[in-house]
């Protein structure tokens, strides 16, 4: 495995219409979350990733229901992945769900769920 093949992947719900800045925080939040993850489940991958530049993409999808399955998807593939679920306290109800992190994981692995979702 060399440096470059090691990725993260942050996927954001584009149905919500965050602010920036609330959308930074949600990122954040599932680059954090998703990287303990990795961290603790595939310590390679994770430190291949810490010491290669921890590449990220964020990615769109229209809605939660899509994002779920994303999710899942990445879970059945041994992909260190994390939900972000938004407390309510400024711009959103309680529970909603923000955004997922994935990885870090392999690309060419990473790639087969989110490969073709379009950047934010």
């Amino acid at each position: 495995m060399t440096l470059r093949e090691v990725k993260q992947v942050i996927v954001v719900r584009a149905d919500l219409k965050m602010s920036k800045g609330k959308l930074a925080v949600q990122v954040a939040h599932a680059a954090v979350a998703a990287a303990e993850k990795a961290r603790v489940e595939n310590e390679l991958w994770w430190k291949v990733w810490m010491i290669s530049g921890q590449k990220k993409v964020v990615v769109k999808v229209n809605d939660e229901k899509y994002l779920m399955e994303i999710y899942e998807k990445a879970k059945t593939m041994g992909i260190p992945s994390a939900i972000i679920v938004d407390r309510g306290l400024t711009e959103l109800p309680p529970g909603t769900i923000t955004c997922a992190g994935l990885g870090p994981a392999p690309s060419y692995l990473i790639d087969k769920v989110t490969g073709s979702l379009p950047l934010l």
